[in-house]
């Protein structure tokens, strides 16, 4: 009856019911997850759930992971009692994070802000034997290390053979003796060695008897008593054979003095080195400086420069003593001895210029005039120079 006075009506009314059922049933449908299909296992893949990667889910693990812990402990000596001012070395895979701390008082030490993983302590102190320890250390652990008693090291003995300071003398005197200018004048004073070790007084006087029995030093003395015979110095001595058997036993006789006066009795007593030292580096101003120098000093036995007062003196007495073999007329005065004196610094000086700038040049045998031989002497003197090529 409705149906037929309200047509329009009841259809629309149904239209209305229709349309909202619809609706509610899309609503409800949209509500609901979607379906989720099954991987190779039971499991859901999680990388889909809610439309989301798991690239984006939040790492809730990483800081737990990287929090640093702290390692501690205590050291001990062999009765228990603590001990202090031990060194406790840490060592980890990171570099960074090695370092070493020392115990306190107490015996105990700390090392904070640790990165979690393997590492390695060792434990020293001087007189006793290192102690080590491994272990792993878990993320934000407190890590107590057990009880570290140190232990008196075994006694050692090292033993270190070098060579005694008066047989390294002996090895320099060796090859000074072998030095000759040209290869025949002797250079018998003259050390080319760095820091050459002191002479002791036999040394000293090995060196003087070397020399004054040389053959050169005859020859020599000889041709200065040849030519003051032709220039009839010392006219007492007179003329002739006998004349000059004089005057070559004057010469060689003053030779003699003034080398074991100045040059083996005064610097044994004076605790001096005869010897002139080879400087050889350096500006050319420092070396002459050097040169002039030891005209008037000299290196003492404990390697400090003085005064040459060997030189000075041993010059003078042998002047003096000189006088007492010369004939009357020909003695010298006191003046003349002094003056005498003053001419053999400068003629010292002479030397020695020749010395460092010329005669090494022209000296043979000497330290680094060639590669020494394994036995050579040379080879076991610290400080000599080698020039190859010199």
């Amino acid at each position: 009856m409705v149906f037929r006075r309200y047509p329009s009506l009841v259809l629309r009314t149904g239209l209305i019911v229709l349309s909202f059922g619809f609706s509610a049933a899309a609503q409800a449908q949209s509500q609901q997850p979607p379906a989720i299909p099954p991987s190779d296992g039971s499991q859901p893949d999680p990388s889909k759930i809610q439309g989301r990667s798991s690239a984006s889910l939040p790492d809730t693990q990483a800081p737990a992971q990287r929090l640093p812990g702290l390692i501690s402990g205590t050291v001990v000596d062999q009765t228990g009692a603590a001990f202090a001012g031990a060194e406790v070395k840490l060592t980890g895979e990171a570099p960074s994070q090695n370092r070493t701390v020392s115990t306190a008082e107490d015996g105990q030490f700390s090392i904070l802000n640790i990165e979690p993983g393997p590492f390695q302590l060792t434990t020293t102190s001087p007189g006793f034997a290192d102690q080590t320890f491994s272990g792993t250390l878990h993320p934000g652990e407190n890590f107590a290390v057990p009880r570290i008693a140190l232990i008196v090291a075994a006694a050692s003995t090292e033993m270190r053979v070098s060579p005694a300071t008066v047989d390294v003398a002996q090895d320099e005197i060796k090859v000074e003796e072998q030095q000759r200018v040209f290869g025949v004048i002797p250079n018998f004073y003259v050390s080319y060695v760095t820091n050459a070790a002191p002479l002791t007084p036999r040394q000293k006087f090995q060196l003087a008897w070397k020399t004054s029995i040389d053959p050169v030093s005859f020859g020599v003395n000889a041709i200065v008593a040849g030519v003051e015979q032709a220039q009839n110095d010392f006219g007492g001595y007179g003329q002739g054979t006998k004349g000059y058997a004089e005057r070559y036993g004057a010469a060689y006789g003053n030779f003699v003095i003034s080398t074991y006066i100045g040059s083996a009795i005064l610097p044994s007593i004076l605790k001096q080195d005869p010897r002139y030292f080879y400087k050889g580096t350096g500006s050319k101003r420092s070396r002459i400086l050097n040169a002039l120098a030891q005209s008037v000093i000299c290196k003492g036995d404990n390697g400090h420069w003085q005064a040459n007062y060997s030189g000075l003196i041993g010059g003078l007495a042998a002047s003096g003593i000189s006088n007492v073999y010369y004939a009357p007329k020909d003695r010298d005065g006191v003046g003349f001895t002094f003056e005498n004196t003053l001419i053999g610094i400068g003629t010292t000086a002479v030397t020695n210029l020749l010395q460092e700038f010329v005669i090494r040049k022209l000296t043979q045998s000497r330290p680094g005039r060639q590669a020494p031989k394994p036995d050579d002497p040379v080879s076991k003197i610290p400080g000599a120079p080698i020039h190859a090529g010199d």
